[in-house]
């Protein structure tokens, strides 16, 4: 299974092959569904927490990538980089915009990568 490509995105929006239009989202080797903050309790701080990224890492991704946001209001903490590392999993870690072109990149050479994605600030 091929990771879906993210076709577009802008504030608050963001199109995936396959998929459907999000406003924050994850995507993994053969799907993606929306990222709903509330079923974690994650805000803007502290951050992304390790339960966000656990259905994507149970995808037998090699690499995750995360988008902080548009403006990188969204915290990544290092507790959480720790754990996806821990897993024999690279994280990398940007501001949306970049995080979906290195995600987009990744994907289009065939790795099995996944990620979550917040596209507003």
């Amino acid at each position: 299974m091929t990771s879906p490509k993210i076709n577009s995105l802008s504030w608050g929006s963001m199109h995936v092959e396959g998929g459907g239009r999000y406003k924050d989202c994850k995507v993994w080797p053969g799907g993606s569904r929306a990222w709903d903050w509330r079923e974690t309790g994650t805000g803007h701080r502290p951050g992304v927490q390790p339960a966000d990224l656990e259905e994507v890492l149970k995808k037998g991704v090699n690499t995750l990538v995360i988008g902080r946001g548009m403006n990188e209001v969204l915290q990544v903490p290092q507790r959480t980089i720790d754990h996806v590392q821990s897993q024999g999993v690279e994280c990398v870690v940007h501001q949306t915009e970049r995080a979906v072109d290195e995600y987009n990149k990744m994907a289009a050479a065939g790795k099995k990568v996944g990620g979550v994605f917040h596209s507003t600030c």
